[in-house]
């Protein structure tokens, strides 16, 4: 068993430096000792099996159980080195892979019901936990940093003054949030434009934090946040914004979701859509992150993202690509929820704030060393609705922040 893996994670790790230590007490380095160096180690045989079986999932599961600890450097560190190889999967795995690409479909088809449990699993969480690291606005988004040392709550800030520039909106615009999370962003567009903001999630948890904000705020008559799925909302809308929910809607409901957002649209709107996606074309969700983190979940490249929007008759005015800035959103987040683990331990266990400390650090360095991004698209129903140069970002964003200066709460930790 010693000698395979040695073999084996030799062949894939091939920059950087790491040491391996083996349940029989062997130990080995894999790369070209570049790099700060990171070691680690397999506590039983079984951890050693699962890794050579299915290194996609199980290196996950075993940081979770705690059969392969680090013991020199970081989870952030190791998948640093991890992810950053010339090969994205390992030689062996990637009959698993061709598998789950063949047969991703299935894991994406979200029907109402199924999309209100996959939101669940994630969502419904215990809001304490999102107060551990979020910003105080409970952005749970990529978030804009206009500068590199712009804090995570000036930058989230700045992501909600962004998008709401793009959609140009009026005093009397109706505005439809689809997944509007704890209510941040549409709570923003209210107060600054005095537009009519409708929100729908499928989170009993978010849905009720959202109402009782636009409430505290006295908001509640242009604020309002409903447990509905995309597919059933009725009427139309001058403004539509998407942030974040995009990953759940899947490859096979992709012409279902732009269909209805035209459907949805008034002729003279327009539209922004924020996703996270992928650089170098169609893949399959990792496993680990599809049975842990987000079920049904899958991050789309714009190549499949586009022909849907074709076929909606929809027209792309604007495409924003959004490189490092998750990275450092997620590198923000990890820190924050690092520096009160113990708490998390608290709410869940041991286990649970392991699961969560390797997600925030795997997708940290998805963005910062492999091929994802975020993009921007911003769609109308015809030509002429935004102004032919991009100036107007700028000039609207200028505005908006002059209006937030007077408007600014202190800022609190998310949940207080």
């Amino acid at each position: 068993m010693d000698r395979l893996l040695r073999r084996l994670l030799s062949r894939f790790i091939c920059r950087g430096s790491i040491s391996f230590a083996t349940a029989d007490g062997t130990t080995f380095r894999c790369g070209d000792g570049t790099g700060v160096p990171v070691a680690a180690r397999f506590l039983t045989h079984d951890a050693e099996r699962r890794v050579l079986l299915n290194p996609e999932l199980a290196l996950g599961e075993l940081y979770m159980d705690g059969s392969f600890v680090i013991e020199q450097g970081s989870v952030a560190d190791f998948l640093a080195i991890v992810m950053s190889q010339p090969a994205a999967v390992p030689d062996w795995a990637k009959p698993q892979w061709w598998l789950r690409y063949l047969v991703r479909h299935l894991g994406q088809l979200n029907i109402r019901g199924r999309s209100r449990q996959n939101v669940a699993h994630h969502y419904d969480l215990d809001g304490r936990l999102y107060a551990l690291f979020l910003d105080a606005d409970r952005q749970y988004s990529c978030a804009y940093f206009e500068t590199p040392d712009a804090t995570l709550d000036d930058a989230q800030l700045a992501k909600k003054r962004h998008l709401a520039a793009k959609l140009l909106i009026d005093r009397n615009d109706r505005i439809l949030d689809i997944g509007c999370g704890w209510g941040g962003l549409g709570l923003y567009l209210a107060a600054m434009t005095g537009a009519d903001v409708t929100g729908v999630t499928l989170s009993n948890e978010q849905l009720q934090v959202a109402n009782a904000r636009a409430a505290e705020r006295n908001l509640s008559g242009s604020a309002r946040f409903l447990l509905q799925d995309y597919r059933d909302v009725p009427g139309t809308f001058d403004r539509i914004v998407s942030v974040g929910m995009f990953e759940h809607v899947g490859v096979a409901f992709y012409d279902t979701f732009f269909r209805r957002c035209a459907e949805l649209l008034d002729d003279d709107g327009i539209m922004v859509l924020h996703s996270i996606g992928r650089s170098e074309g169609p893949d399959a969700t990792n496993p680990w992150i599809a049975k842990y983190i987000f079920p049904g979940g899958y991050i789309p490249a714009l190549s499949e993202v586009l022909p849907a929007i074709e076929r909606a008759g929809l027209l792309v005015c604007d495409i924003e690509i959004l490189r490092l800035h998750y990275a450092d959103t997620l590198k923000a987040w990890r820190e924050r929820f690092l520096a009160r683990r113990e708490e998390a331990v608290q709410l869940y266990d041991e286990r649970f704030a392991r699961m969560w400390e390797f997600y925030l650090a795997a997708s940290e360095m998805a963005f910062r060393k492999q091929n994802m991004m975020n993009f921007q698209i911003q769609l109308t129903k015809r030509q002429g609705i935004v102004p032919m140069t991009r100036d107007y970002i700028q000039r609207e964003e200028a505005r908006l922040r002059t209006l937030e200066r007077g408007t600014r709460p202190t800022l609190r930790m998310a949940g207080e």
